[in-house]
C-alpha cells in the first residue's frame, strides 16, 4: 500500500529540512536529530499520562557511570519491569526522546519502565552501548527491591538500535547466567549490520533513514565492519537462539531495516522461541510511533503493550504444568 497520507507530508516535509550532505559529521548529525526531536516530537507523539514517580539514577557502568530513569506506576508494588533502549544509529537519542512513550508504557502495562541512557559512538562506539545497557539490566535486578520491582517478571525492548541492543542483552543474559526476561519487544530492529537483507537494497531512500545515514552510523558504531558479523553486534548471527525468551517483533514497511525484523523472527522461531512478528503497512522507520498523527500508530501501540501486559501475567504464574 502508499503511505498513509499524513505521514507522506510528514516525510516531504523532513527530507526538505534536512539538506545534510552524506559527509556530515556525526556531532551535526546528532544535533540535528535533536533540534528535530524537540520541535515535532510533542506534535507526532501523544504524551502519556504523568507518572506518581519519575526518578533519574546513576548506575555504574564499565569505566563510567551512566543515567537510568525510571517510570513508576500507580499502585502497590511490587511492579513488573519492563527496560527500554531508545534508538538512533548508536550515535544519536536521549531519555527526555522517548519520554512520552515510556510514561504511556508504564501506565498501560502497570510496569516500572526503566530508560536506559547508554554511552553513544563514535565517543563509545562497539561493544560499549550494550555493555552499558547488559550492566544496566544487572543493576536493575539487583536494586529490585528498592524500585519495587518484581525480579521475576522482567522484559526488555527498544527500538532500532535500541532494539538491536534489547536483543543483544537477551543473548547476554542467556549467555552470562541471567537475569532472567520474559519478553523482548523490538520494534523496527537492527539485527543485521551486514546489511544483507533484501529491504536494504529494495527500499529506496527517501523514507526518513537513508543509505548513507546507516552506513554513516555503522562507521561511527564500529571499529571495522568485520565486526558486523559478531553476535553482539548482530544478533541474528548468533550460534544459538533457543532459550531466548519470547518476542514480539515488528518492522515497517517502507524501512530498509524491514526485513531485519522478519529474519529474526524466522531465525527465532526456527530456535523453538515463541514469536509475533508483523509488519505495518504504509509507515516508515519511524512513524510507529507518531500516536497524534494516525490511528494505526496508535492501535500499534496499544496491541504491543497489551503483548507486554500478557507476558507479565504469565510470568506471575509461572510455567504450565506438564500433563
Amino acid at each position: 500500500m502508499p503511505l498513509e497520507p499524513r505521514i507522506a507530508r510528514i516525510v516531504k516535509l523532513m527530507n526538505t529540512l534536512d539538506r545534510r550532505s552524506d559527509d556530515t559529521p556525526m556531532v551535526e548529525r546528532r544535533r540535528f536529530a535533536a533540534e528535530s526531536a524537540r520541535r515535532f516530537g510533542s506534535v507526532v507523539m501523544r504524551k502519556g499520562p504523568e507518572p506518581p514517580s519519575t526518578v533519574d539514577r546513576t548506575v555504574p557502568v564499565a569505566g563510567g557511570r551512566i543515567r537510568v530513569r525510571t517510570y513508576t506506576p500507580a499502585g502497590t508494588g511490587p511492579f513488573p519491569l519492563y527496560v527500554f533502549i531508545h534508538g538512533g544509529g548508536w550515535c544519536a537519542g536521549t531519555l527526555d526522546e522517548r519520554d512520552p512513550r515510556c510514561r504511556t508504557v508504564s501506565a498501560g502495562a502497570r510496569c516500572v519502565v526503566a530508560s536506559i541512557d547508554y554511552r553513544l559512538a563514535p565517543e563509545n562506539g562497539y561493544p560499549t552501548p550494550v555493555e552499558d545497557c547488559y550492566a544496566a539490566l544487572t543493576w536493575l535486578v539487583d536494586h529490585a527491591a528498592e524500585l519495587d520491582v518484581d525480579p521475576s517478571r522482567v522484559a526488555v525492548g527498544g527500538e532500532s538500535a535500541g532494539a538491536n541492543l534489547a536483543a543483544v542483552i537477551c543473548l547476554m543474559a542467556r549467555e552470562q547466567g541471567g537475569p532472567a526476561l520474559c519478553h523482548q519487544w523490538l520494534d523496527v530492529p537492527a539485527v543485521d549490520l551486514t546489511l544483507s537483507q533484501p529491504s536494504f537494497r529494495d527500499v529506496p531512500d527517501g523514507y526518513l533513514l537513508d543509505r548513507s545515514t546507516i552506513e554513516a552510523y555503522l562507521d561511527c558504531y564500529l571499529d571495522h565492519r568485520d565486526q558486523a558479523r559478531e553476535p553482539w553486534a548482530s544478533p541474528l548471527f548468533a550460534d544459538d537462539h533457543s532459550g531466548l525468551p519470547p518476542a514480539w517483533i515488528m518492522g515497517v514497511e517502507f524501512d530498509k531495516l524491514r526485513d531485519d525484523s522478519k529474519a529474526y523472527a524466522e531465525v527465532l522461531r526456527t530456535a523453538g522461541v515463541d514469536v509475533e512478528h508483523q509488519i505495518l503497512p504504509g509507515h516508515v522507520h519511524s512513524s510507529f510511533a507518531f500516536t497524534r498523527v494516525t490511528a494505526s500508530a496508535v492501535a500499534y501501540e496499544q496491541h504491543a503493550i497489551a503483548a507486554l501486559r500478557r507476558a507479565f501475567d504469565r510470568a506471575r504464574l509461572g510455567p504450565t504444568p506438564e500433563v
